[in-house]
């Protein structure tokens, strides 16, 4: 069934838990404080799980930043970090104020990520515009080169600034990529099956995320290839509540292949910081907006 759906890692942090779950998506986990009505367990359609997932995944509030250390380990255990700080803001029309008071915005969003560490990836800047229509545009700006260079859609499933995760992961996957299939209902778990509608453009044959049912957040995705062996996993490792809103503050993205993994974890996360529109554009990758990186 094909869904508007976007499960890539939100490095535009929205995830929490408080109470243990006795199943093994996600560790640490936590329940979070947050209504009855949304433990919705039954009578919901895959459109209706999908849709909340993704409010939950990329969508709580209008805009917001955090701080970002991404530990990237390898087969043989050696490690190296990289820091940055990423902005988002949603893209809202002027007719869609009322919907974003009520939470039901899930449109196109900018996203600014901004390198501090090391010394040799300082100043790098990565910069998005996510639509729900066609390809994303992405830039990066590689200052020892003085380069500013637009990413394009064969570059999106390579490797970010040397991390585990994917360009595709940080900006999020087309939300028309894929068919979305519930394929078990558990306890704590709606388990959904993924393909993609084009697979010459991705390098797995599906992926199956599993959603939590009482706060809809993606809390573990295995990507598989043609064999059906895993060879990607993400899991949410710990979650705690800022400003109301359920954050992921830390997540893990493993390589079944080559045996390494990056570790990323969230600080000084705000939400609704009234970010201008103006930091999210071309003229920002060279010189940044050092006001809103504190």
């Amino acid at each position: 069934m094909k869904l508007r759906y976007q499960f890539a890692i939100a490095v535009v942090v929205t995830l929490v838990l408080s109470h243990v779950y006795a199943e093994e998506p996600v560790a640490n986990e936590k329940s979070p404080a947050v209504p009855q009505e949304t433990s919705l367990g039954k009578d919901l359609s895959v459109d209706e799980i999908v849709e909340r997932a993704n409010r939950v995944a990329y969508y709580q509030g209008r805009d917001g930043s955090s701080h970002v250390s991404m530990t990237i380990k390898d087969a043989q255990g050696q490690t190296r970090t990289r820091k940055l700080i990423i902005l988002r803001k949603d893209m809202l029309p002027n007719d869609a104020e009322q919907e974003a008071e009520d939470d039901s915005y899930c449109g196109e969003q900018k996203i600014y990520a901004y390198f501090t560490r090391p010394a040799d990836v300082n100043r790098t800047t990565f910069l998005v515009w996510k639509y729900l229509d066609k390809d994303d545009d992405r830039w990066i700006y590689l200052p020892a080169l003085d380069l500013k260079k637009r990413i394009s859609a064969t570059d999106k499933r390579t490797s970010f600034v040397g991390t585990h995760f994917y360009y595709e992961d940080v900006s999020g996957r087309n939300i028309d990529a894929d068919t979305h299939e519930l394929v078990e209902t558990t306890d704590n778990y709606f388990v959904l099956n993924n393909v993609p509608e084009d697979p010459k453009t991705v390098e797995f044959s599906s992926f199956k995320v599993w959603i939590h049912k009482e706060t809809f957040l993606p809390v573990k995705t295995e990507y598989y290839n043609q064999e059906g062996n895993a060879i990607r996993v993400y899991h949410a490792l710990k979650v705690e509540t800022i400003q109301d809103f359920p954050t992921v503050t830390q997540a893990k993205m493993q390589d079944l292949l080559s045996g390494g993994e990056t570790i990323i974890e969230y600080s000084k996360i705000k939400y609704n910081i009234d970010l201008p529109d103006s930091i999210f554009t071309e003229r920002y990758l060279r010189n940044a907006p050092r006001e809103y990186l504190r």
